[in-house]
């Protein structure tokens, strides 16, 4: 997928931890074959040039199909699947693959907390050792090497935290509207959420938004709490994102 993807396991036997580990990597890379629009072989760049149906795909294609299209009805069409017309699902394909990764390896028995980093978006589960929540850093975009805040996981079995912005791949997400780069006042939306599948895609569609909109759509969302920087250096969030601080 482009990108590095780090797994931090607590608990477990150390063999049978290592054997999930190797599993979930391979499921990586399975996804990367099946999903990747960059590989004139992979299904869902057979299944974009109709030499392929869903029905003869792996049953994941049709799961991420179908969840992207819940995102982009609940986004009113600020996520989409497509792009320049194509079927085009990686933009919920990351934070899917993580967050499956991630609770495949919570099952290993023993295992107490877990946490998986895909290309700085992150899905928690479990704690990392007693009185001890995980806690996830964000980048400031505007400031290399500083931090804009750090998210904490304390009291919650679950939490992913997923970041979509212009400080590290440039203006790579697009208005769907245009089918253009999303030119908005925002450089970066992180967003905090049970599910990384949803966090991430609901990260993407709020930075083409713009601050004001998306700020007032991740309000409106259940179980979500959010932190926009805009290039003018302004920090917006919503009403409780404080109580994720620490």
């Amino acid at each position: 997928m482009g990108t590095v993807f780090s797994f931090d396991v607590r608990g477990g036997e150390p063999r049978a931890v290592e054997s999930a580990l190797e599993e979930a990597v391979a499921g990586l890379h399975r996804v990367d074959e099946v999903f990747s629009t960059y590989r004139d072989d992979s299904q869902v760049s057979l299944l974009a040039r109709g030499e392929l149906t869903v029905e003869r795909c792996d049953p994941e294609v049709s799961e991420v199909l179908e969840l992207g299209a819940e995102a982009e009805r609940l986004s009113e069409g600020w996520f989409s699947t497509s792009y320049e017309g194509r079927l085009d699902p990686t933009g919920i394909v990351k934070g899917w693959s993580v967050e499956r990764a991630a609770r495949r390896l919570a099952q290993v028995p023993g295992v107490s907390g877990v946490s998986v980093n895909g290309g700085g978006d992150v899905q928690l589960l479990g704690v990392p050792g007693a009185q001890r929540p995980w806690r996830v850093g964000v980048s400031d975009p505007l400031r290399p090497g500083g931090l804009a805040a750090v998210i904490s996981a304390a009291g919650l079995d679950e939490l992913a935290v997923a970041t979509s912005g212009t400080a590290e791949r440039g203006a790579h997400i697009v208005d769907p509207r245009t089918g253009r780069s999303a030119v908005t006042d925002l450089v970066a939306v992180t967003v905090v959420a049970p599910h990384l599948t949803w966090a991430d895609c609901w990260a993407t569609a709020a930075f083409a938004m713009g601050s004001r909109q998306g700020l007032r759509w991740l309000e409106s969302l259940p179980e979500v709490e959010a932190l926009l920087i805009t290039a003018g250096d302004e920090v917006r969030c919503t009403g409780g994102l404080a109580s994720r601080l620490g």
